[in-house]
């Protein structure tokens, strides 16, 4: 059978056609149910997927004009579904499986295996389920409010969720085995910010991008904020502090405009917001009152690596209330550190087969905490093959 382009497109082959067909035959709730099922997180993919990569980037329509604004129609569907989705509640006679972090590759895999009749119990370290998804996305890109309605149908599948408890602290791997459960997923994401590692980073206006935006309310900035970094995040950054009383943002690039890794259109939307770009310049020490700034320059070393060094020379003092460093994010090593067997590579990041086997026998993983940061449907897509790969050791294994 012929799929479309746009189906191609996406990560998880959104079977965009049918779901649109049923929409224009009045059988919404036959369309919303043909999303979920594909993609448990279809209502947040929606709003938060880089569609002008991927379904809309490949709709046939945009090759000579608008492609179908398919996010959407996803997000009307998906959104008229939810409200009235009664999800089947699992008999939960397949064993127990333990989910450590509800971000977008524990929320899969509870959602997947509870329907297939497991004892699935999550269990997060803060104190509302969603992960990067609640604590990492700005409110205006993905409001709270989807979260919770999503929150409130794992409770109707029968899944348990044990807020404010952290794995590795004082429930451990082990622990959980000991109380027999059958496997042990690990979704646990990036929240280790990375440091630009100059003189002065922990003073008092130096901040980082994962905890800002994790309860940007907390937090006096004052009117003039910099952002460091050029990717989503500090788009997200710059757009929020607009938000939260900042009348000045400067987003700072340590190369040119056309080295921005944030989508194009996230882009736009901090510049219509107010925010200003400063390129070609590095921080290379933070100062009371702002941050020193060169110029810099690309130079290719002997293993024709392109390198970008500060200018000597070109320091020259920047002045802002508040600096937010946008950069990276890596994983906390609390639950591999704690548990014995479970191997990780030089980032710290937990390594697994294909399937999302690691090292120890029963424990999975996928997500951020394996790839490091990517995509929100990305981690549906690979949460998908290490559902089945659970259930398979599961049903055949244990």
């Amino acid at each position: 059978m012929y799929e479309p382009d746009c189906t191609k497109g996406c990560p998880v082959a959104t079977p965009i056609r049918d779901a649109i067909r049923l929409l224009l035959e009045s059988r919404i709730p036959d369309a919303g149910k043909l999303l979920l099922e594909n993609n448990p997180l279809s209502i947040i993919c929606c709003r938060v997927c880089s569609q002008e990569n991927q379904c809309e980037g490949h709709c046939v329509l945009g090759r000579k004009g608008s492609p179908v604004h398919i996010s959407a129609i996803e997000q009307y569907i998906s959104d008229y579904y939810l409200n009235i989705y009664k999800p089947k509640v699992s008999k939960n006679f397949k064993g127990r499986v333990a989910i450590i972090g509800s971000g977008p590759a524990g929320l899969t895999i509870a959602f997947t295996l509870a329907q297939r009749d497991y004892d699935v119990t999550i269990f997060e370290q803060n104190d509302q389920v969603g992960g990067i998804l609640r604590y990492g996305i700005p409110e205006f890109r993905l409001p709270k409010s989807v979260l919770d309605r999503l929150t409130q149908k794992l409770y109707e599948m029968g899944i348990k969720i044990k807020p404010n408890t952290t794995i590795g602290a004082n429930i451990t791997v082990d622990d959980l085995f000991r109380d027999d459960f059958k496997a042990v997923f690990i979704g646990t994401g990036v929240w280790r910010p990375s440091k630009l590692n100059v003189k002065g980073e922990s003073l008092g206006h130096v901040h980082y991008a994962i905890e800002y935006l994790r309860n940007p309310n907390v937090y006096n900035l004052g009117k003039k904020v910099a952002v460091i970094g050029a990717g989503n995040v500090a788009m997200d950054v710059a757009r929020t502090a607009f938000r939260h009383g900042a009348q000045e943002v400067n987003i700072l690039c340590y190369k040119d405009e056309s080295t921005i890794t944030a989508r194009e259109h996230e882009v736009e939307y901090a510049k219509i917001d107010g925010a200003e770009f400063i390129f070609n310049k590095s921080a290379v020490e933070f100062v009371d009152g702002g941050i020193m700034l060169a110029d810099t320059e690309i130079i290719i070393d002997e293993n024709n690596n392109e390198i970008v060094r500060p200018i000597p020379g070109t320091e020259k003092l920047y002045e802002c209330d508040s600096v937010i460093v946008a950069i990276s994010q890596g994983p906390r090593a609390v639950i591999v550190s704690s548990t014995k067997g479970i191997e990780v590579n030089e980032r710290g990041l937990v390594k697994t087969d294909e399937i999302g086997r690691t090292s120890r026998k029963g424990v999975f993983a996928s997500g951020d905490v394996v790839t490091g940061a990517k995509t929100v449907v990305e981690a549906v897509r690979i949460s998908k093959i290490v559902a089945n790969a659970i259930d398979d050791y599961i049903t055949n294994e244990c």
